[in-house]
């Protein structure tokens, strides 16, 4: 439990740099009502990320789970690893193209006249069919073997990885009042230049942290070989 609490903690952090939601919440609060803008906000992308993950996890997530043997810790390793590697192949592709990510206009937040809840349940809604290290998660979640009760405890604790930058700026509007809106302006100009090469970071960070989970599982004493694990064990160095 502990380490798919790591895996889910790693994966959470680095799809929370999401320049998706961040920009839109700099937006909110460099505006009127700014602290109760960003918390609306942030409700509605928590709600929306959240329930979609759940319908997932106990929909066909346990459809596909009835249909394989249960998965064994072998296995569990295994997919660790493959979303480890896809974070450093994702942290790779986002080096090798920040120019042209970082030259990109974001997009105009048009929040008048509509609730700031509503703006942030819109734009995850739309974000969510593209969200694949929130369905990485989830696989490993789902593959875990643990009840539905505590896949929605590990999920919860994903979205509230997911919305901690949200949770400080809002935490920056409380402390700092009505400073706050010039420091977070000119962090948004800084993330704007910049936010490839920290969610690459990132990314790599949570990649490195990931595959080491799944290596020193596959490490441990063996019950039973899944079968993944009975696939891909002689491909992993150290393993045997």
């Amino acid at each position: 439990m502990l380490r798919l609490i790591g895996l889910v903690i790693s994966i959470g952090l680095a799809d929370s740099l999401n320049p998706t939601t961040i920009a839109p919440a700099l937006y909110l609060a460099t505006g009127e009502r700014p602290r109760e803008r960003v918390i609306e906000f942030t409700i509605g992308v928590f709600l929306v990320y959240f329930l979609g993950g759940a319908a997932i996890a106990l929909g066909p997530g346990q459809l596909l789970l009835s249909l394989v043997p249960h998965p064994d810790h072998e296995d569990r390793a295994v997919i660790e690893i493959v979303v480890g590697a896809a974070m450093l192949l994702a942290a790779v592709w986002l080096l090798r193209h920040r120019e042209r990510l970082s030259e990109r206009k974001p997009s105009e937040v048009k929040a008048e006249g509509r609730s700031s809840a509503i703006l942030g349940a819109t734009i995850t809604a739309i974000e969510l069919p593209t969200a694949f290290p929130y369905f990485a998660a989830i696989a490993a979640i789902v593959g875990s073997g643990l009840g539905p009760t505590r896949q929605l405890i590990l999920l919860l604790l994903f979205n509230v990885c997911f919305v901690a930058p949200l949770i400080g700026i809002v935490v920056l509007l409380t402390v700092y009042g009505d400073r706050a809106g010039q420091i977070l302006g000119a962090v948004r100009g800084w993330l704007h230049e910049h936010w490839p090469v920290l969610l690459a970071i990132v990314a790599a960070i949570a990649g490195v942290v990931v595959i080491t989970l799944g290596v020193t599982g596959l490490a441990r004493p063996r019950t039973r070989v899944g079968a993944f694990g009975r696939r891909l064990h002689h491909l992993i160095p150290g393993a045997h």
